[in-house]
């Protein structure tokens, strides 16, 4: 791949990287805390943020899953270099990203709308102590900080995304 295309895939990664950290953020510091405050139940306000967190899940596995791309042709060079570089980094950021979206989409959102679906009552109507309501929590802090956690990712894997290597570096035979 030439080094041009290679600079067009990474404009494209980092682009839809701050694209989805954008609508994550905006969602997570903007409307999440008003959705909780304004609407007249704080159930009625976490499903509805359920239901667009589940989005945000799908469209971090489009952004993700496409700014791989960017590394795709470069990985196969780097790996006869004895020395962990740039390329191998950035993998590291870019799976840990994939893992996370990996447990929020199949493990944690799950368990949190099973949970809202044993309970027939808003979650906060239930004692601080009842086994659900702790459940509950626990699984939605993990999915509050996988969240945060990907969002912060994102803006990483952006920013460096150019800083990748363009061409084979790999010492010839």
């Amino acid at each position: 791949m030439s080094p041009k295309s290679l600079r067009y895939l990474d404009r494209i990664s980092a682009a839809l990287l701050l694209l989805w950290a954008g609508a994550a953020l905006g969602f997570g510091v903007f409307s999440a805390p008003v959705f909780f405050q304004e609407l007249p139940s704080r159930d009625v306000a976490g499903r509805i943020a359920g239901l667009i967190i589940g989005r945000l899940d799908w469209a971090a596995w489009t952004a993700f899953g496409l700014a791989g791309l960017s590394w795709g042709a470069r990985w196969m060079a780097e790996l006869q270099e004895e020395a962990i570089g740039p390329i191998r980094l950035w993998s590291a950021g870019w799976l840990v990203a994939m893992l996370m979206c990996l447990a929020s989409t199949f493990v944690v959102t799950p368990k949190v709308r099973d949970i809202r679906a044993r309970i027939a009552a808003p979650v906060e109507t239930l004692a601080p102590d009842h086994a659900d309501r702790v459940a509950y929590n626990k699984a939605h802090g993990v999915s509050r900080n996988l969240f945060f956690l990907r969002i912060a990712l994102a803006l990483g894997l952006a920013a460096t995304v150019g800083m990748l290597p363009r061409k084979n570096q790999a010492p010839e035979a």
